[in-house]
């Protein structure tokens, strides 16, 4: 029962944010005093709705998407002569550019108040794995688990390494992350340099590594025991705050999460044979895309478990997904139509240097091709995600 609650809060929540990034185009048309006619949650038969004013607003039968329909999208659609001054392709392109981007910047701005409330309540994860020290332990010894003995080594103490240090380098050897620290520290022995970036600034310590036999594991899960070099330091995996310092802390991690969308849409195209595969029963590599099906079912695999950073940190890194992808510059999403504006804006300004007049608008009818092309690609993806989270599910273990 709970994993099902699971699974329609984050539903709801999605809903939630969607109507959101129909609201920002609803928000700013009004605001320039655009005439927006239909303001609606989901497609096809309509359900319930209200008019207040020129708007209605309502909800219709299937929950996937919305929009906010404003008169004079195009130069093509037939408009009143009295709301013609209203119209959306008769504004100003800065302000058709603001009112096409309004979706995508709510969904940023959902985003990152997410992710300051999780600063200073459960905290932000370490995603990035940099080698940041949460603690210095009084020792190292051959078994972690084990008390400090009686003369046991204590390189990192000794070296005057303190909790919030970032490790940068070892041994001259730049270590971005902490799995690079852990590589160049097990191969070392004796008086190593550590250069370390403290409070801004950067030192160098000396350590005195230790060599000490650890139990390790292997991918297939079994275990060895091995001597490796260590000198006692935990990693940070979880960087808490307070309301205060949860500002830079969140916008730092918002910063973190746009560079890992961008890295994902650049990668998009090589997971899709994965998602193939998975339907076919091949196991479902966890790094292959999810559609909003696999992200519920993930939400209530999360709220069963109560897992709750996860559960509010995947609804984040779906906002900032989904804003970022919709800026594309392909029709029919926001980002094609801001491309077009701002193409006539630059050729018009170029015929104006050659002391020529403003260019036509832009025939949409020229780039439906296009536009089915983008449409039959998106919804091909769409269909062998949900496929694929019907059938062979991404789940927590």
């Amino acid at each position: 029962m709970v994993f099902f609650l699971g699974i329609l809060l984050f539903a709801l929540l999605i809903g939630i944010s969607i109507a959101l990034h129909e609201l920002g185009h609803l928000a700013t048309a009004k605001m320039f005093g655009m005439k927006v006619t239909r303001y609606f949650i989901g497609f096809g038969p309509k359900i319930w709705s209200f008019r207040r004013g020129e708007t209605e607003y309502g909800l219709k039968a299937i929950p996937a998407g919305g929009f906010c329909e404003i008169t004079g999208m195009t130069s093509l659609e037939e408009v009143h002569p009295d709301d013609a001054p209203r119209a959306f392709y008769r504004q100003k392109t800065w302000k058709r550019v603001v009112v096409l981007s309004a979706g995508s910047i709510t969904h940023f701005i959902v985003g990152f108040v997410i992710l300051y409330f999780m600063a200073f309540t459960f905290g932000l994860p370490n995603v990035r794995d940099t080698a940041v020290i949460a603690e210095v332990a009084p020792c190292v010894q051959n078994s972690v688990d084990a008390e400090c003995a009686a003369g046991a080594p204590a390189p990192a103490k000794d070296a005057g390494f303190r909790p919030g240090d970032e490790i940068l380098a070892v041994a001259g050897t730049s270590t971005p992350t902490w799995t690079d620290v852990i590589t160049e520290t097990r191969e070392r022995a004796g008086t190593t340099e550590f250069r370390v970036e403290r409070d801004g600034r950067e030192l160098t310590l000396t350590a005195d590594v230790a060599r000490v036999e650890r139990e390790l594991r292997r991918a297939d899960g079994s275990t060895y025991k091995q001597e490796i070099g260590a000198i006692g330091v935990i990693h940070e995996q979880n960087f808490e705050y307070d309301a205060l310092t949860a500002v830079g802390g969140a916008t730092k991690f918002t910063g973190t999460m746009f560079q890992n969308t961008w890295e994902g849409l650049l990668r998009f195209p090589e997971k899709i044979p994965a998602v193939v595969k998975a339907i076919g029963g091949a196991e479902r590599d966890v790094d292959t895309p999810v559609s909003v099906v696999g992200a519920s079912v993930l939400g209530g695999d999360a709220v069963e478990k109560g897992l709750w950073p996860f559960f509010w940190l995947m609804l984040a890194g779906l906002n900032f997904f989904v804003g970022v992808f919709n800026l594309l510059p392909l029709l029919p999403l926001d980002g094609g139509h801001i491309a077009v504006n701002l193409y006539e804006r630059v050729r018009n300004w170029v015929r104006k240097l050659r002391g020529l007049p403003a260019g036509a608008p832009v025939n949409y009818l020229r780039l439906l091709p296009l536009t089915y092309f983008v449409i039959l690609i998106g919804g091909s993806v769409t269909l062998l995600t949900i496929t694929a989270d019907i059938v062979n599910p991404i789940r927590l273990p």
